[in-house]
């Protein structure tokens, strides 16, 4: 018997670097030999009734500080996940990261996440350093991953 809710499903993930256009190549600036390939958990290209567009992919190691995300805005809100890879300390993210939000510098050593609401212009994003892999995951609550085009707003 067929399910009819099979559509629904996401049973292989497919890569969407496509769709990122703040990262790395896309946004001129050079893809940090340390993230893995970006895949798609769920957007509307493979579940056209998704209303959301989560991605992830692994972070793996670096020693010295680098920049992977530019700054940018979206009219949706947004939420960056950062999962560590120790199940004996689930909190320890294994790296210290940096994310600018309203242009305030934040740095990120545990697992965790962080909300973005709509219109906030955020990142850059990127990696003072990495000690172990861990996951980086980005939920959009739009269909699919837009952002704005223009320069930073003074």
């Amino acid at each position: 018997m067929s399910s009819p809710y099979e559509h629904l499903f996401v049973r292989k993930m497919q890569n969407c670097i496509d769709d990122l256009v703040n990262e790395g190549a896309a946004a001129g600036v050079v893809e940090p030999d340390n993230v893995g390939t970006p895949l798609a958990l769920m957007r509307s290209k493979e579940v056209p009734e998704s209303k959301i567009h989560l991605t992830y992919t692994w972070i793996g190691t670096c020693d010295e500080p680098v920049q992977w995300v530019k700054e940018h805005e979206h009219d949706y809100d947004e939420v960056l996940i950062f999962h560590g890879n120790d199940p004996d300390n689930v909190d320890d993210l294994g790296a210290e990261i940096y994310l600018d939000i309203g242009g305030v510098r934040h740095t990120i050593t545990t697992s965790g996440a962080v909300y973005i609401p709509a219109g906030i212009r955020h990142c850059p994003l990127g990696f003072n350093r990495v000690d172990r892999p861990f996951r980086f995951s980005a939920l959009s609550l739009s269909p699919n991953y837009e952002s704005d085009e223009h320069e930073p707003k003074p």
